[in-house]
């Protein structure tokens, strides 16, 4: 068979793909622009599903392309259309639609497009992925990846809902690995600004001198080396901006985010003109909020801007009947990205995880499950396969000795005291280490160690 490729290279101007059936029943899409379906008023999974004539007032049997050429047989190439979406807003796309045979049987039909846009609604995209459709906000969770049958959990699910259709900031508390980051890309991509970027920075991985020009951008020549370049409230307009250890900042700077997220205006480190943002804010601590305030490690009056919606997520070891749940999602998720089928784990496996108390939460058991992935010599996930720490398990609790002492207060420092040597005493001296098995941040940690003077 001899294909003329001169045919096909228009397709490089196309910007978008998608595939029916032979029944004309959306199968596969994949846009550049997400904004387009703003502009049609359907979400992204709304799409998926539905016939190619539902999302259209004026497309028919008659008119549209996938049915002719599902009807005939024969390529359609580079037809312009303007199409009335449900809303009433009119689309303008030029298209290219080509039958999908198996043995000269039509099964499907696949449509490469490129929309345009009138010049007061001209948009585009600046982010790219490689997974669902979600990726192309710089996201890779919705609220499907929250796997749970725990009833605190599924509140937080329904709630999520329900605040994703708000722009009030949001504070997660939760400790390392319980999921923080799908919470925060839950929200968003349940929310109206899920066209819009998501951008995340963690606060304690960014040294302090660099911190506020991330924030806010800077303006070349403001300082020696320094370049027009925008901090991360600039690149999150019209979607959300995720802060990770917000207890990690400076004091002074709590100060300017305060006034950037209550004004929602910012300036670049040099610049002169003050620059309005659209964004939504969203923020997380692996410490409780209330002790970040009493200790003065975060501001009272930033807590509260940053606090009008507060979740609080529990720990995998709150969490004992999704580690089931879990352990065979994560299985599925490795069948279907390492070259490896498991098809589920021995008893004794099992009941060794639900006794491990998981200090690193749900991150620690994927890392398990994964590590099982590299060992595992069968289709069963066995003990040897797991990392020895979980299967060895000889971690005992420390005796509190509370009988030694007549304040509640007291015998909390002493437990907390003996917890942390012994953490830094197994760790080797090594404070991440030690931090990341406390569950807590080494700024904490740093802390804790100066107040008991260890």
């Amino acid at each position: 068979m001899k294909i003329d490729v001169n045919n096909f290279k228009h397709l490089k101007d196309y910007d978008n793909i998608l595939v029916t059936d032979e029944n004309g029943t959306i199968i596969f899409y994949d846009m550049a622009d997400l904004k387009v379906l703003n502009e049609m008023g359907v979400r992204p999974e709304e799409f998926m599903g539905k016939h190619i004539l539902s999302s259209y007032q004026n497309l028919t049997f008659e008119n549209s392309t996938i049915i002719n050429v599902l009807k005939n047989g024969e390529a359609v190439c580079n037809v312009k259309q303007e199409l009335i979406v449900k809303n009433g807003n009119t689309l303008v796309l030029v298209s290219s639609t080509y039958p999908i045979k198996v043995h000269d049987k039509i099964i499907g039909a696949i449509e490469f497009s490129k929309h345009y846009y009138s010049r007061e609604n001209i948009q585009s995209l600046e982010k790219f992925a490689s997974h669902k459709v979600f990726r192309k906000n710089n996201t890779i969770y919705t609220i499907e990846n929250m796997i749970t049958a725990n009833p605190n959990m599924k509140a937080i699910k329904n709630k999520i809902g329900k605040i994703a259709k708000t722009n009030s900031t949001v504070l997660i508390y939760g400790k390392t690995g319980t999921g923080k980051e799908l919470v925060s890309q839950s929200i968003h991509n349940l929310s109206d600004r899920f066209s819009g970027p998501f951008i995340s920075l963690n606060c304690g991985a960014i040294p302090p001198n660099l911190m506020e020009s991330t924030l806010f951008g800077t303006v070349k020549g403001s300082f020696t080396g320094a370049v027009d370049m925008p901090g991360v409230f600039e690149q999150a307009n019209s979607g959300t901006l995720f802060l990770d250890e917000i207890n990690s900042l400076d004091f002074y700077l709590q100060v300017k985010l305060l006034k950037a997220i209550e004004e929602k205006m910012i300036r670049r480190i040099g610049g002169t003109k003050n620059m309005n943002v659209d964004i939504r804010v969203i923020s997380a601590t692996n410490e409780d909020p209330d002790l970040l305030v009493s200790e003065k490690r975060l501001r009272e009056d930033l807590y509260y801007r940053l606090g009008v919606v507060q979740i609080d997520l529990p720990t995998l070891a709150e969490r004992q009947e999704d580690i089931e749940k879990l352990i065979k999602y994560y299985i599925d998720f490795y069948n279907n990205n390492m070259n490896i089928h498991i098809e589920g784990v021995e008893p004794e496996v099992l009941e060794c995880f639900k006794k491990y108390q998981w200090p690193g939460n749900i991150r620690e058991l994927k890392n398990a499950v994964e590590t099982a992935f590299n060992n595992v010599t069968s289709s069963i996930i066995t003990m040897e396969d797991i990392p020895k720490r979980i299967r060895e398990n000889k971690e005992t609790p420390v005796p509190i000795g509370t009988e030694n002492f007549d304040h509640l207060k007291e015998a909390v420092e002493h437990f907390e005291k003996e917890m942390i040597q012994r953490q830094l005493t197994n760790m080797n001296g090594k404070l991440t280490d030690a931090a990341k098995r406390l569950g807590v941040s080494k700024q904490l940690l740093k802390y804790k160690m100066e107040k008991y003077k260890l």
